[in-house]
């Protein structure tokens, strides 16, 4: 890896992530497993750190939202707020997404998130660059050379593969993946499943209930330049440096499973809000991330 990173935003997120997950890699080894909890806050600071400097660095004039800067916590009062909201260029980062998965050993289903936001961009998520970092599986998801879209499996006979939490899928997708004949995939995080619909081990990826913007941000804008569909689970746009950067829905799928998706899920939910008044969490347990 070249000890100065390429000078288009896509090349930086790339080498972002690529860096993250090597220094990520050593911090595993240097912990080992015995003290979990302690993997993960050292994990955690060390990525969140290095990409911290090296954006101050190679782009000083932008700005950050950060799961660890989690700048949505400070007052607002007297028309204040988060500097970000300005800003016409913000990079979304998740130093590290599913801390969970980075502190078992012999897991490889985590992943640093790098994006790039754009107040200008023609898209409804304004996502110019992402990378999702896979450290443990040696690999690196990027827009600058975006995998694409396999062929359409309509008709091909086979059930549609959804990515699924470990422990807490949401409470509908067990009654949603019987309704479409689906089989549910178990992997851990965000970066993770998302990963899995673009490289081709699952169709699609559902989620509702406790994420925010850094959880979805690299993985929408990777999979979205490779021609995968994203959006919320209502089918609307999925947006990102708003005031709040809770963002607890989203759908990522192959392309032609976006329309027959959206109305499964919009029949589930339709049920589970059923006399009632909806609330997300009547309709989801909230799942890991």
């Amino acid at each position: 890896m070249s000890i100065n990173p390429p000078e288009s935003d896509g090349g930086l997120a790339k080498w972002l992530a690529a860096r993250a997950g090597e220094l990520l890699l050593a911090v595993r080894a240097e912990h080992g497993h015995a003290d979990p909890a302690a993997l993960k806050a050292a994990g955690d600071r060390a990525s969140h750190e290095f990409l911290l400097a090296e954006l101050a660095r190679w782009r000083p004039t932008d700005t950050v939202l950060s799961e660890e800067d989690d700048d949505s916590r400070r007052s607002v009062s007297a028309g204040g707020g988060p500097t970000r909201l300005d800003a016409d260029r913000v990079w979304i980062i998740d130093p590290l997404d599913g801390t969970r998965e980075f502190s078992e050993e012999g897991r490889s289903d985590w992943a640093v998130h790098v994006a790039l936001w754009h107040r200008h961009a023609s898209t409804p998520h304004r996502l110019i660059a992402g990378a999702v970092g896979l450290p443990a599986q040696g690999r690196v998801l990027n827009t600058e050379l975006p995998l694409r879209s396999r062929a359409d499996r309509t008709g091909d006979g086979a059930p549609i593969r959804l990515a699924a939490s470990r422990s807490r899928p949401p409470a509908f997708l067990t009654d949603l993946a019987e309704e479409i004949g689906a089989q549910l995939v178990p992997m851990g995080s965000a970066g993770a499943k998302i990963a899995a619909v673009v490289t081709g081990e699952v169709d699609a990826y559902i989620h509702a209930g406790g994420q925010y913007e850094w959880d979805s941000a690299a993985p929408v804008a990777v999979a979205t330049a490779a021609g995968f569909h994203a959006c919320r689970i209502d089918g609307s746009a999925l947006t990102y440096n708003e005031v709040d950067p809770r963002l607890p829905d989203l759908l990522v799928c192959r392309p032609e499973l976006a329309t027959p998706l959206l109305a499964a899920l919009s029949r589930q939910l339709s049920t589970a809000n059923a006399g009632s008044a909806p609330s997300e969490t009547s309709l989801v347990r909230k799942e890991e991330r």
